[in-house]
Formats: C-alpha cells, sequence, structure tokens
C-alpha cells in the first residue's frame, strides 16, 4: 500500500509510543525524543540538555510495526535509508521503540 500521509488516528498512537518510551526507558526531563510529521515520514528529534537535533526518519507503510528507517548522518547532513552500520543498528525492527533505541546507541544522550 502506498501511503501519501500518516493517518491522524496512527500520529496519536505515535505519540502515545514516544510518551512511554519516555516514562519507561529515558525516565529524564532533559532528554526526550519529539516527534515531526510531513507526508508519510515521521521524523524523530531528540532534545538533549535543550538542544534538539535530528536522529532517524521513519517512513510509514500503511503499519506502524514495519516502518522504515533512516538515520541522520551528520556527516553529510542528510537521512541515509542505506546506511546499517551504525551502534544500534540491531535494535531496528520496523518500530517506533526500536528506531528510538537504535538512536540512543548511535548518538548517546
Amino acid at each position: 500500500m502506498k501511503t501519501k500521509s500518516i493517518p491522524k488516528d496512527v500520529k496519536g498512537k505515535v505519540k502515545d509510543v514516544i510518551e512511554a518510551f519516555h516514562r519507561k526507558t529515558l525516565q529524564r526531563d532533559d532528554c526526550y525524543y519529539q516527534a515531526r510529521f510531513k507526508g508519510k515520514y515521521l521524523y524523530l528529534d531528540r532534545c538533549d540538555y535543550g538542544n534538539i537535533g535530528p536522529i532517524c526518519r521513519l517512513t510509514y507503510t500503511g503499519n506502524m510495526y514495519k516502518l522504515e528507517f533512516a538515520i541522520f548522518k551528520w556527516s553529510r547532513e542528510k537521512y541515509d535509508p542505506d546506511e546499517w552500520m551504525f551502534p544500534g543498528s540491531g535494535f531496528l525492527d520496523g518500530t517506533i521503540k526500536g528506531a528510538m533505541k537504535a538512536g540512543l546507541e548511535a548518538y548517546p544522550a
């Protein structure tokens, strides 16, 4: 299924997953993920000690448990869906939670 944009109900579920991750995994007020939506893309940015930066981009495929992942490469300042050799890549399982765990390993807080 080709999706042009992420449905509103899925956006709500995404925010719930991120909030649960904050409570269970991060447990900090100075480090947290935030979502940005643009069309079929979910961008996960992270705030670390007041500095907000991009971590990854997830592509919605019609199933929020089979998202396509692209890490943000600071060296080129762009998202790279073909990069799989980075710390934390083993967490990638098509889920938002897996992407956030991978982001914590790739870019430690």
